[in-house]
Order: C-alpha cells, then sequence, then structure tokens
C-alpha cells in the first residue's frame, strides 16, 4: 500500500478554501488532477509581471534570484523518469528554478551543497536501485555521504507491492537523507504499479512546496538559469494516447517440440508519427481474455452489463474488467481486502510482517481468480471496480532498426501460458499479442531508454548478452549497425533451453555470421547434452577472449530476466578475477567503471 500523503504543515491558502479544495479534488482520477495542476500554474503564470514571462525585462532592473531545486531520478523502465520531468515541468511552468538530472549524470561532489533536493526513484526485484542510480545510491548509503543539515528533502519511491521489499530504495534513501542531518520537505511516498494517483498527489505537493519557498521573501538566492529551451509538443501519440498499429505478421518461431510459445510479431506504425532507436521498448495496452472476465463474472455472480461509475467515467462492468482492470496480476491491496471479506484465517496469516515472502509467491503465482475461487466472498460491483488495480501496460524491446525496416516495429513475444488448479492461466498482454491476427490492431507507443544505446562511434566492438527473448534488442542492433555501415566487431552470446525447438532467429544469425555482419556467435542450450551450459558458462569458457574485447573498448550489453542479468554479472566478475587478476572488489570497480561510461549497459526486468 502507499504511504499516505498527509496535509503539509505550510498552507497559503485562506481559511476555508482548504476545505473547498479537497472536494474539487476527492473524485478527480489522475488524468483530472494533472489537468488541474497545469490550470493552476496557468492561473500562477497570469500574476507574474509581463515583462517576467516573456523573458525581457528593462535593462537597468536586474533578472530576481531564486532558490534552484534539484529533481534527480533513477529509472528503470522509464516511469520514474516521466514523473520526474512532469515535476520539472510543472515547476518551470510556475517560473520558478529547477534541475533535472538522471541519478548517474548527478556530480556527487554537489551533494553537500544542496539545499531544496527532490528524489523520485523505483526499486526493482529484490530491493535493488535501478542501474543508472547505483553509484548515486551507494554514495549516499556508504561512509562519504557528507552531512546534510541544512537540506530540504522529498523522496518518492516506485515499486510493486507483490514484492517483499516494495519500495525498498525509496524507503532507504528517505531514512539516509534524515539520518544525515537532512529535513524532510513533505513525507515520503511509496506508489505501486498503479502509481499515477498517488504519484499525482505527490507531485502537486512537492511542486507547491518548491514554489512556496521561491516565493518567500528573505530565502537564500541563486541564479535562474533556464533548464531546457522551450519544450517542445508532445508526440501525436503517447503512453495516454496509443497509436492502434496493425498486425502485420504474427508468426510462431518456437519449434513444434518446444514447449513454449515463442512469437515474433511486426506491427505497423506508417501514420503514426512514432520512431525509436535501437534499444527503445514498444509500450502495449493489452486487453484481457474475454473467458477471464466471463469466470470472474460468473464466479461473483455479477452482471457485465451493468453500469459503474467510478474516479469520473461510467462504463459496463465487462468492460472495465475487460480493458481498465489487472484481472492476471494479484496485488496485496486486493489481496488484503478480500480477505477481509472472506473471513480467511489462512489469507490474514500471509499479510502477517513475517510472512512477506510467502505473500510475495502467493501473489506471483495467483491470479484474482484463483483467489476468489478458493476464497469465496462476496463483493459489489462498485466496489470491485475501486480496489481492483488500474490495467497497466507491457514494455516489450523492440526487435527490429528502423532503418532496416522502415515504418515497423518487430516484436519477440513468449506468450504466458499455464495450468493453475487445472485451468488455463495467461499473462495479459503476451496473450493479447499471441491472439492477435494478421490485421489486427494493438494500441502502442515508444518507450524511450536512452540507457541502452549502441555506441556513437561505429568502430566500437560491441558484445550483446541476450538469452531467451533477451535476443530481442539485439536483432534491431545488428541490423542498425548494417544499416549505418558501422565498421566495428558484433558479438552475441545466446541461450535458451533447447537448440533444435529455441534457437531464436537462428537462420537470421546463421546469415549475418556468414556475411560478416556478425563476427562472433557463442550459444549455450541448458537442457542438450550432460553438461546443460547456460550463457553465464559459456561467458567463463570465453573469458580470455571477452576480457581482450573489452580491453579493447568494446561495449557490452545484457538484456534479459532480472535473475539471469545478475548471474551474467557474477560471470562478468570471475572472468575478471580469472584473467586480469583482479580480487572481487577490484573487478566490481571495474564493471562499475564500465558502467560510468556507458559500456556496460543491461536491460533487465
Amino acid at each position: 500500500m502507499s504511504s499516505p500523503l498527509p496535509v503539509p504543515t505550510w498552507n497559503p491558502l485562506p481559511e476555508g478554501r482548504a476545505a473547498l479544495l479537497d472536494q474539487l479534488t476527492d473524485e478527480l482520477d489522475a488524468h483530472g488532477l494533472w489537468w488541474l495542476s497545469g490550470y493552476a500554474a496557468g492561473l500562477a503564470q497570469r500574476h507574474t509581471p509581463a515583462t517576467v514571462r516573456s523573458g525581457t525585462r528593462p535593462a537597468d532592473v536586474p533578472t530576481p534570484a531564486q532558490p534552484r531545486t534539484t529533481i534527480v531520478y533513477g529509472s528503470q523502465t522509464g516511469n520514474a523518469k516521466r514523473l520526474a520531468e512532469e515535476l520539472a515541468v510543472r515547476i518551470e511552468t510556475a517560473g520558478t528554478s529547477v534541475r533535472l538530472l538522471r541519478a548517474d549524470a548527478y556530480p556527487l561532489r554537489e551533494l553537500k551543497d544542496e539545499r531544496h533536493l527532490l528524489i523520485v526513484i523505483s526499486t526493482q526485484g529484490d530491493g535493488d536501485p535501478p542501474d543508472d542510480a547505483r553509484d548515486f545510491v551507494e554514495h549516499l548509503l556508504g561512509r562519504r555521504a557528507p552531512t546534510l543539515p541544512e537540506l530540504k528533502f522529498a523522496v518518492l519511491g516506485l515499486g510493486d507491492s507483490s514484492y517483499p521489499k516494495f519500495c525498498e530504495i525509496g524507503r532507504r534513501l528517505d531514512a539516509r537523507l534524515a539520518d544525515l542531518g537532512a529535513t524532510r520537505w513533505l513525507p515520503r511516498a511509496d506508489a505501486d504499479v498503479d502509481f499515477e494517483r498517488d504519484a499525482a498527489a505527490w507531485i502537486t505537493q512537492a511542486s507547491a512546496a518548491v514554489i512556496a519557498v521561491a516565493a518567500k521573501p528573505g530565502t537564500p538566492l541563486a541564479t535562474v538559469t533556464p533548464l531546457r529551451p522551450h519544450v517542445a509538443p508532445p508526440p501525436t501519440h503517447s503512453r495516454e494516447r496509443p497509436f492502434a498499429a496493425e498486425v502485420q505478421v504474427n508468426q510462431r518461431i518456437s519449434g513444434r517440440g518446444s514447449t513454449r510459445d515463442i512469437r515474433h510479431v511486426e506491427l505497423a506504425l506508417t501514420g503514426s508519427g512514432l520512431s525509436y532507436q535501437p534499444g527503445d521498448a514498444l509500450g502495449v495496452w493489452p486487453t484481457n481474455p474475454p473467458e477471464l472476465v466471463a469466470a470472474l463474472l460468473a464466479n461473483l455472480r455479477l452482471d457485465g452489463d451493468a453500469s459503474v461509475a467510478h474516479a469520473g467515467h461510467e462504463r459496463p462492468l465487462r468492460d472495465w474488467l475487460t480493458a481498465h482492470r489487472e484481472l492476471t496480476r494479484l496485488d496485496r491491496r486486493f489481496f488484503a481486502a478480500h480477505a477481509q471479506r472472506a473471513h480467511a484465517d489462512d489469507l490474514h496469516a500471509l499479510l502477517r510482517e513475517d510472512a512477506r515472502e510467502a505473500l510475495a509467491r502467493t501473489l506471483t503465482d495467483w491470479q484474482p481468480i484463483d483467489l476468489l475461487q478458493r476464497h469465496p466472498a462476496r463483493w459489489d460491483a462498485q466496489e470491485l471496480i475501486a480496489t481492483l488495480r488500474p490495467l497497466q501496460p507491457r514494455l516489450y524491446s523492440i526487435a527490429s532498426s528502423m532503418q532496416a525496416v522502415g515504418e515497423e516495429a518487430h516484436l519477440t513475444v513468449a506468450h504466458v501460458a499455464y495450468e493453475h488448479a487445472e485451468q488455463a492461466r495467461f499473462g495479459a498482454a503476451s496473450h493479447f499479442l499471441a491472439s492477435r491476427d494478421d490485421g489486427a490492431s494493438a494500441s502502442v507507443y515508444i518507450e524511450r531508454n536512452e540507457r541502452f544505446r549502441l555506441p556513437a562511434d561505429g568502430q566500437r566492438d560491441i558484445i550483446m548478452i541476450g538469452p531467451g527473448t533477451g535476443v530481442a534488442p539485439f536483432r534491431g542492433f545488428v541490423q542498425e549497425r548494417v544499416a549505418s555501415g558501422a565498421r566495428g566487431r558484433n558479438w552475441l552470446l545466446f541461450g535458451n533451453r533447447h537448440a533444435r525447438s529455441e534457437f531464436l532467429y537462428q537462420l537470421e544469425w546463421q546469415r549475418a555470421l556468414k556475411q560478416g555482419q556478425l563476427q562472433r556467435l557463442d550459444v549455450a542450450f541448458s537442457r542438450d547434452g550432460a553438461q546443460r551450459l547456460r550463457v553465464p558458462d559459456r561467458l567463463r569458457e570465453r573469458g580470455r577472449e571477452l576480457l581482450a574485447w573489452l580491453e579493447g573498448g568494446a561495449h557490452l550489453y545484457v538484456c534479459g530476466a532480472m535473475a539471469m542479468g545478475k548471474d551474467v554479472h557474477a560471470a562478468l566478475r570471475d572472468v575478471l578475477i580469472a584473467h586480469a587478476g583482479k580480487d572481487a572488489e577490484a573487478a566490481e570497480d571495474y564493471l562499475r567503471d564500465l558502467q560510468r561510461q556507458g559500456r556496460y549497459a543491461r536491460d533487465v526486468y
């Protein structure tokens, strides 16, 4: 659950107006709150002298100085980045000085001089920081962090409550800054996967706090410098306004002997105005399987045609469940609410602090329908929609280069399909995409991934490590390198269970190898032969060559599941110990330095 956001101690509103504001905002959803904040910022601009708004002042009148606020974000999938950018724009729109920095670009030496700091940061997996925030987090938590008695700070943490260490990084940074003597500007907020409403409330308070300090007379001042040129209009299509892309190809690329259904999907972007670079992701808004919606309605004995009003929207219950609520992911909030309704002692036991690991396994293994079937309880339609988590888009690494395929985006999709209690269960987006016939459409948008880019110097070598569907972005990398005439060498390390049925894009890789577009190809198939090799094992085998490429300036890329990313990192450390004569600490320093240089990039999930 998200931490509540109490009313701030400072309040510039006249007496009685705060209650009116509460009434106004009580029923607004995230989009309504965003709109209201922009409207308020526009009104504030009207009260700013015209000469200030236009950026021109009489020559004899000095430009006023303002206290600068710094926003630092750490983001793995782009959500924290997007929220930090929204906060910066909100503050800038009010004419207040702010700088926005990704955590790995923040000059750590400046921390001791900060006076106002806002942090927006996500937590990955088992309480890990995003890759772009590792140095920032380690510095703050380490012995070299300075005391900060003059700093005011606020932290917004993003996470997934199905993991035991929900928003762990945000919690730790918030506590550490307080320990270093800094003052909480606002209480920490913890936002779950459906982060929009909690994040909107925190951003509203944070931007108001910054603007109030800037307007306060007698505040220590700093020179105002523009953060960036005037912001260009947003793209026609975005996360909030996705494009209906036509499915051109939906082809199974795993062999008949495989128990996994892996698809190559090609989507047309013609006329969308969308563009991407290799390394970017495609956001896909899925809909839930009709069979699952029907099963849930039948279990609860609810009428799918009944109209339900919630958060300013009114639509049939079936529509809510099909396109606006998560039905394939069980979250802690719904679990706790159902435990209360079902009066189930075993469910309540899982909610105890000492059962966090067991709860995490249950939330991973069960879907809401499994909970409803195993522990029956009554729900009315209104409460059901208010409690279920809003449906979220899924991100897929793009498996193509626009230089090679034009206005298309290719995806590599592992169809999540399994049985639970002898009933079929599916992943929302993978089943949605696997079920799309040619000519059908999917609502999509582009999610930029600036941390996962090919080297600007085409002479540089690249090493690509992508087991399973993690190979997807490297198909785009090779296409891009060929199309741009890059002269650097390309080395791919791929792994899966079986060579015969799960060697994804095998013919393409072998053709690229034969034509000199791929200089090295190493594979590992864990279920073939007695040795059962995996990609980390192959890395250790090729350690001497791997080190030679890195010492020659190669860029290293890893894509795939988070657990795989940790195994690969451990193998890289072992290679440095075995072939570079380093101890474990020096090996970690070497890899960390590669990350700082932008030569070790990971896209793990």
